[in-house]
């Protein structure tokens, strides 16, 4: 049976009953829940809402003709994968210095170390029968391709760690009942990374930096985690000053279960997990040390002496890019159930701005306006239809829209725009300030600071809109 341990935010460890939860003054809040419901098994309170808010958005929705797990993602979703995409590639690249790489989606069930691998996943993949003797596997990660891309490349000790980035359209075969909205999937995209080190100091180093920089990528969507390492005990003592220093730099408690024995093919692993407004959890990141995928691929290193030997290997998983979007819709859930207006950060907002104009007399300075803020790498739209400014704001409101723009007789001859900004408001309140164009912009841009910027591909009109849901 698994033992586990808390490392509290100073690098202190202290022992850990789970049964017995209430005489640890540091196990609180979503902490708590998360050992409750997925080390202790107590259900989540229902479906959890972001199923509801994917389709109120209009971003994503259940596709019918499809298997079940499998999503369709409209306009405004389709943005919003692509922001996530874009940022991802840039922490990889970036700040993490991997290399990109591209490989097929179906591999041999007959290759040998292909079929080792599938076996420790069974029943979870799907598989494809071409005929009597050739069965093809979808693959569940990265892996495959990429094991079987390096076990073929040459590499000196000099050069390690290599690092390598691939974006991978993925599969799992999960139970049909485990498949809930965002949270498990049967198909998503998985940003994985691999780091090929020359020995077990190194690869603690690269899971080190790795995790610090999985905290920026988290953090700056908003989204709170709980950081929870499952080790091997006899590995214990090997990784944990690790541990101690991670608890430390990143200034939170780290759960440790401790395993009985090494059944994988790491002997340790972290895990970003995330407590949803339900109170179920999902992982979202992962950084493993593999001891073991080196010798059954046969991915080796040239050392100093001329010698051919195995690498460890850093397995890591940003996270599939349509978890990360649960664990944005949930946390906005989250921020309502504390009794604020719940939205996505201003960078990821389909709508950056919305611009109404209270008549048609009204329509050309709108046009302006829209104009001049889309210059600034801002996405502004202009609700020209048919119906009231006060229906238009209301609308505005239920689409999270963070900045909106009334123009009538006033704002055409003053320079600047009696903005609401959503982020200051609250439920009967709203917080309205007068902003020139540029300003606006401004405080968009610096709200956005660093992150990725695309258009929306919507006409900027909302009559030309069509209705997906």
């Amino acid at each position: 049976m698994a033992k586990y341990l808390l490392i509290d935010s100073k690098g202190v460890e202290k022992p850990l009953d789970l049964d017995n939860l209430d005489s640890h003054e540091a196990i609180h809040g979503e902490l708590r829940t998360f050992i409750e419901t997925e080390e202790l098994g107590r259900p989540a309170k229902g479906e959890p809402p972001h199923i509801r808010i994917m389709r109120q958005l209009e971003l994503i929705d259940y596709e019918p003709a499809s298997d079940v797990g499998h999503f369709k993602f409209f306009p405004k979703g389709s943005l919003l994968k692509e922001l996530m995409e874009d940022y991802v590639t840039e922490i990889a690249v970036e700040l993490i210095g991997a290399m990109r790489i591209e490989t097929p989606l179906m591999y041999r069930i007959s290759q040998k170390d292909i079929a080792e691998q599938a076996e420790k996943f069974l029943e979870k993949d799907y598989r494809i029968k071409l005929s009597k003797d050739k069965e093809l596997l979808l693959r569940f990660a990265g892996d495959f391709g990429l094991f079987s891309t390096m076990k073929n490349v040459q590499m000196s000790q000099r050069q390690l760690p290599i690092r390598v980035f691939e974006l991978s359209p993925s599969f799992r075969l999960e139970k049909r009942g485990e498949c809930v909205g965002l949270r498990r999937l049967r198909a998503f995209t998985m940003p994985d990374i691999h780091c090929f080190c020359a020995n077990y100091e190194q690869g603690k180093e690269d899971f080190a930096m790795i995790t610090k920089n999985y905290d920026i990528l988290i953090r700056g969507l908003g989204i709170n985690y709980i950081l929870v390492f499952r080790v091997v005990e006899e590995f214990y003592d090997q990784t944990k000053d690790l541990l101690l220093s991670l608890a430390e730099d990143l200034k939170r408690p780290i759960l440790v279960e401790l395993l009985p024995e090494m059944s994988h093919y790491w002997n340790v692993k972290n895990e970003f997990q995330f407590v949803d407004a339900a109170e179920g959890s999902g992982q979202l990141s992962t950084v493993q040390l593999d001891v073991s995928d080196a010798e059954r691929y046969g991915i080796t290193y040239t050392n100093e002496a001329g010698e051919e030997v195995g690498c460890i290997i850093v397995h890591t998983s940003i996270g599939s890019l349509e978890r990360l979007i649960y664990g944005l819709l949930e946390s906005a859930a989250k921020r309502q159930q504390e009794g604020h207006l719940p939205m996505l950060p201003v960078w990821l907002s389909p709508v950056q701005v919305l611009v109404i104009p209270v008549a048609d007399r009204h329509k050309e300075h709108a046009e302006k306006t829209a104009d001049k803020l889309r210059a600034h790498n801002v996405r502004a739209v202009i609700d020209d239809r048919g119906k009231t400014v006060g229906w238009k704001v209301r609308n505005a409101g239920q689409q999270w829209v963070p900045f909106v723009a009334v123009i009538g007789d006033k704002e055409m001859k003053a320079a600047k725009l009696p903005v609401t900004i959503r982020e200051k408001s609250v439920t009967k309140n709203t917080t309205v300030e007068s902003l020139t164009p540029s300003a606006l912009a401004k405080i968009i841009n610096e709200a956005s600071k660093g992150k990725p910027f695309r258009q929306l591909t919507l006409p900027k009109h909302m009559s030309m809109w069509p209705i997906f849901i």
